[in-house]
């Protein structure tokens, strides 16, 4: 146990070397959802939007997109490339175990996404003033975001013929998250069908628990009420259940679907 955690430390520091030494891959792992968040903004500005202003509702949000490119885009181009490569098969032939090597591609990206949150929070305090309420429920919904993005894209990376056509498989995933997300407004705000389909996307719960946990309020329910540090703990709570689900749905689907050797035929 202790062997392969060494193992994941190691793959993940590799991987963070190789996205620092590839400007392309950067740009879009970090840069590109910052970007979105600038423009997502500018639509917001001078609303209030649950008892917050526009512009800080739509940055407390941005970290459902940020899932969707340094994670999952991320994680689905790496497990296809370096599978066609048998850089995967490599790594599962020597002493890294195949949890190993899968747990230091979500290291990785977990730190990614966590050097984009504290962004965001820098961000936020320069614009708002605002500092986050409730760091640890931050931090809970970051690991169990980056381990179901992580595992969505092990399943996606199955069905990617190579690593040319890995940006068409992404696609659709990645636009149902641009429109259905509530990113910049809350779900239950979100007309007729795009509502319910917002509302059972297994990047909303990650959102509204990061946005309570910012904001020291309820956004789950979406009624805005303060809440103290364990109230936001309880009110996590269904959402969290329902992270923890998804997560059981992406593992079962990641291991039908995750090859690691290259597709024949």
């Amino acid at each position: 146990m202790k062997t392969d955690v060494l193992h994941a430390v190691r793959l993940a520091r590799l991987d963070l070397t190789l996205v620092a030494r590839n400007t392309t891959v950067m740009f879009n792992v970090l840069l590109l959802p910052l970007l979105m968040a600038w423009m997502f903004t500018q639509t917001q500005g001078g609303t209030d939007i649950a008892g917050v202003s526009g512009e800080l509702f739509v940055l407390t949000g941005v970290p459902g997109l940020m899932l969707g490119f340094a994670v999952f885009i991320n994680l689905v181009n790496s497990f296809t490339a370096r599978r066609e490569e048998l850089v995967l098969k490599r790594l599962r032939g020597g002493q890294p175990s195949g949890p190993a090597v899968l747990g230091g591609a979500a290291l990785g990206a977990l730190a990614l996404f966590l050097g984009q949150v504290v962004l965001l929070a820098i961000w936020m305090h320069r614009t708002d003033g605002v500092l986050p309420a409730n760091v640890p429920l931050l931090l809970v919904a970051a690991a169990l975001g980056v381990a179901l993005f992580g595992l969505l894209a092990a399943a996606f990376s199955g069905i990617t013929p190579n690593a040319e056509l890995a940006q068409i498989t992404v696609l659709p995933v990645i636009l149902v998250m641009m429109i259905g997300a509530p990113v910049a407004y809350p779900a239950d705000a979100l007309p007729g069908p795009l509502g319910v389909v917002s509302n059972l996307l297994p990047v909303t719960p990650v959102v509204e628990i990061m946005r309570t946990g910012f904001l020291g309020a309820d956004h789950i329910s979406g009624s805005g009420e303060a809440l103290s540090m364990a109230g936001q703990w309880v009110a996590a709570l269904p959402s969290l259940g329902i992270l923890v689900a998804w997560i059981a749905v992406a593992a079962l689907l990641a291991r039908w679907l995750f090859r690691w050797e290259p597709r024949h035929g």
